[in-house]
């Protein structure tokens, strides 16, 4: 009788040894450090280039070419009424987006995600179809839409072309189809049973999505709102293409008028305006940043 002869099992795999780890960390934080020198450089230049007459590289220079030079005349625009105006404008489009697409996203997101209905297949994929349309491909007709609205009695003149309404009533058309689908993969990962519970409970529908499904989903209303601020923050080709003169710019469109093709450009006070454009922002985000960090909690976590 023969013995059929084994290998020997392997031994399991051990932890690295002290001098690997202090390594491979060592490399991670070399490369996460030089990964955003040239973003910490960029906003270093910025905030230096705000009070400065000129600069040479993070340098302020005064007009003897040394060191110095340092100055507030780049924040004369605060004294000016254009730049509220577009301040405003740029707020009125980007809360408008907020409430817009917050509401349409978690409501059809719910929809879609918790319902069954003729349809609803097609819908979703052509929700995904709509969100590979850019704006660029639809100005034209976003202008024949415009200008139909603005034929309206009473309405047509807040939701027109060359309005402030019309430009917001765009891009929260054009982020809907993104808002919904991240809203319904939130709603697909909630547990059924509370809101089994309440329907058995005789809970209606919107009962059921206020008070018990929202609750759950706000580190995703929370990211959807900053997204969607942001986007409208910043937005420009729509505002530029479907808006007229100073009194319906924004912020971006405002800061696009102090470049010119014909006339040297004062960089630092593009760079100030540029840095007082940023300040809403990051207003914003303070304000949503503990829902954002709760954003892989899952669903009860976010109650």
């Amino acid at each position: 009788m023969t013995t059929v002869e084994t290998a020997p099992p392997r031994p399991a795999a051990g932890p690295l040894p002290k001098g690997r780890q202090k390594t491979g960390r060592y490399f991670a934080y070399g490369f996460l450090i030089l990964s955003i020198v040239p973003i910490v450089v960029g906003y270093a230049w910025l905030v230096i280039a705000t009070v400065s007459t000129r600069t040479r590289g993070l340098l302020p220079i005064n007009a003897e070419g040394g060191i110095g030079g340092l100055t507030l005349s780049n924040w004369d625009f605060v004294f000016d009424g254009a730049i509220w105006s577009a301040m405003l404008n740029s707020l009125l489009i980007a809360v408008a987006m907020v409430i817009g697409v917050g509401i349409a996203s978690t409501s059809g997101g719910y929809a879609l995600s918790r319902m069954k209905f003729p349809g609803r297949r097609g819908f979703l994929t052509m929700t995904l179809v709509l969100h590979a349309f850019k704006a660029e491909m639809l100005l034209i007709a976003i202008f024949f839409v415009l200008r139909f609205l603005g034929d309206i009695p009473i309405i047509g003149g807040f939701i027109g072309f060359n309005s402030v309404g019309g430009v917001a009533l765009v891009m929260v058309a054009l982020e809907l189809p993104l808002g919904i689908w991240l809203m319904k993969g939130f709603f697909d990962n909630l547990s059924w049973d509370m809101e089994r519970a309440a329907l058995i409970d005789g809970a209606s529908r919107f009962r059921v999505w206020w008070q018990i499904m929202l609750p759950q989903v706000r580190p995703g209303i929370a990211a959807l709102s900053l997204f969607t601020f942001i986007v409208g923050w910043n937005a420009y080709l729509v505002p530029f293409t479907f808006t007229i003169g100073t009194k319906v710019a924004n912020m971006p469109v405002f800061l696009n008028q102090l470049i010119s093709d014909t006339a040297p450009v004062n960089w630092n006070l593009v760079a100030a305006v540029g840095l007082f454009q940023m300040i809403p922002l990051i207003i914003f985000f303070i304000f949503t940043q503990e829902l954002l960090l709760n954003i892989y909690a899952g669903g009860t976590k976010g109650t």
